[in-house]
């Protein structure tokens, strides 16, 4: 094997199994001996563990990233950017599940830090981009825009935790019932909408 292909055998080893285990689980060692070499070998490659799976979760922010702006930059109206943004994570979690698995168990949502936590921000300010222009369009403020986009991509990204592991129902109707959450509440917006309750 070339350095290159070595290379590209241990991070595809690694991927499967900080998918399967957990980044704490995995070890250098079972890394190692499922790539059927020894673990200088890795070392050399990565420089340990915490290397190689900063690769591998760079590498699955990337492919993530890329697919999803992708997917918005030719959404020209509110409705095909939802369902733009929704198919484009059902369809990463659907060819990536062990990416997918990677970047959600050790770094979930909720955190503050942390690279699907990153990722997801990194997704907000695109679509906050997009929404604030439709804003100003409509006569709502653009200043919230920021807040409807991290709901919007926090809804998504919570259910497609979700669907990554029961996969029922189809991708699309998963998108559709998102996008009809989302538009039909968009649809109707409030600009200044309050509670009813009283506290």
């Amino acid at each position: 094997m070339t350095g290159k292909e070595r290379r590209q055998q241990l991070l595809d080893v690694g991927r499967a199994l900080f998918a399967e285990k957990g980044y704490d689980a995995a070890s250098i060692e079972e890394i190692a001996h499922r790539a059927g070499v020894s673990k200088p070998v890795v070392y050399e490659h990565f420089g340990g563990k915490e290397g190689l799976y900063a690769v591998v979760v760079d590498r699955e922010m990337d492919l993530l990233l890329e697919g999803v702006i992708s997917a918005l930059s030719g959404a020209t109206h509110p409705r095909e950017l939802l369902e733009r943004a929704a198919t484009a994570l059902l369809d990463y979690i659907e060819e990536s599940a062990d990416g997918f698995r990677i970047l959600v168990r050790d770094s979930p949502v909720a955190s503050a830090t942390g690279s699907f936590s990153s990722l997801l921000n990194d997704i907000a300010s695109q679509v906050e981009h997009i929404l604030g222009l439709q804003f100003s369009s409509r006569g709502y403020d653009p200043k919230l825009a920021g807040l409807y986009a991290q709901a919007l991509v926090g809804m998504v990204a919570l259910t497609g935790q979700w669907w990554l592991e029961v996969r029922k129902p189809k991708k699309e109707e998963v998108a559709a019932h998102l996008v009809n959450l989302s538009w039909k509440g968009l649809s109707h917006l409030d600009p200044a909408p309050k509670l009813r309750i009283s506290r």
